[in-house]
């Protein structure tokens, strides 16, 4: 009796550690298997964006508003005087380099007045000294688009600074006068005067005969000019080339070749000054001449105290009265 009522006395037990400790298995998560569901994810978890904006159609313009959008939105033409840029470009020294920036030059419109290339001091180093005419804008852009090529290390506007610019000109003068450089023109490499025929000679010696001998018949007519003597023609030769000596020493230029008909002068300077030397040696007879274009290159500049002296590079003071003349 006593072993029954133990046994129901742990059978509620046994009971209640079973409904205690027992677990219910959890259900697996449905499979998602409809490509909808980010969209629930997103539609849960992301902000709701802002409406778009509305769509209006323009409305049709009418033929005098376009005209007058045109008339008053179009940028007016660019007043800026055409003036004298010189460029100095500093590229490598390579081949291609000189085609390729004046291919830039003449894609823009640019006719070159003068081009002058050198080597400098440095061997992978060379100078390009280019003069072209236009306005400021337009010129900058090309200088930016040229400093943009590979083979070229910069490119300076010497347009307004205080530069040192010379030019050479080498120049062939007669000596014979100017009415007989179109003679000298058909010589030789010599530029002597062309000579006529045998034939042609002797008719114009019988020409001149027939023409002395009826002015001898009319004392009254006026007598024509005898033909020039040797002594007259080398006398004429010398006047010549001594005043082309003293027009070339007045502008610093020296001759450099004196041959029988013609002489070669050399100048360097500003190319206003040999236009200039150009200009009065066209009345003698200008047979040719060469000119190298314009090279520049900026002064180098001195400091000046607020009283007028001239200071040395160490910082001291130099009095001007105290200097030598000159």
């Amino acid at each position: 009796m006593a072993t029954l009522l133990a046994l129901r006395a742990r059978l509620p037990a046994r009971a209640l550690s079973s409904r205690c400790f027992s677990s219910t298995p959890r259900r697996p998560p449905p499979p998602i298997d409809d490509s909808t569901s980010a969209l629930d994810y997103k539609r849960v978890h992301r902000a709701k964006p802002p409406p778009l904006p509305e769509m209006d159609l323009p409305r049709s313009r009418s033929a005098e508003e376009a005209v007058t959008n045109i008339l008053y939105n179009t940028p007016p033409p660019s007043l800026q005087p055409f003036k004298k840029h010189t460029l100095n470009c500093l590229v490598q020294n390579e081949p291609g380099v000189l085609s390729r920036v004046s291919g830039i030059l003449a894609g823009r419109g640019f006719n070159i007045d003068s081009l002058v290339v050198c080597r400098t001091d440095i061997r992978d180093l060379s100078r390009m000294c280019i003069v072209i005419r236009g306005q400021d804008g337009v010129v900058e852009q090309a200088r930016r688009q040229l400093e943009d090529l590979v083979p070229v290390w910069a490119v300076l506007d010497f347009t307004n600074t205080n530069c040192i610019e010379r030019e050479l000109l080498l120049a062939k003068v007669s000596i014979l006068g100017p009415e007989y450089v179109e003679y000298q023109y058909q010589g030789g490499p010599t530029h002597e005067p062309r000579r006529a025929d045998a034939r042609e000679d002797k008719l114009e010696r019988e020409a001149s005969l027939v023409h002395n001998f009826e002015q001898s018949a009319r004392p009254d007519a006026e007598s024509t000019p005898a033909p020039l003597t040797p002594s007259q023609l080398l006398r004429m030769k010398s006047d010549h080339l001594q005043s082309i000596s003293i027009l070339a020493t007045q502008f610093g230029a020296r001759m450099v070749d004196v041959s029988e008909h013609s002489v070669i002068v050399e100048m360097s300077g500003k190319t206003s000054k040999v236009e200039a030397f150009l200009s009065l040696l066209k009345p003698f007879g200008l047979l040719e001449s060469a000119r190298t274009g314009l090279m520049a290159m900026p002064r180098s500049p001195f400091k000046v105290s607020d009283d007028g002296e001239v200071e040395t590079e160490e910082g001291g003071v130099v009095d001007a009265s105290l200097l030598p003349p000159g």
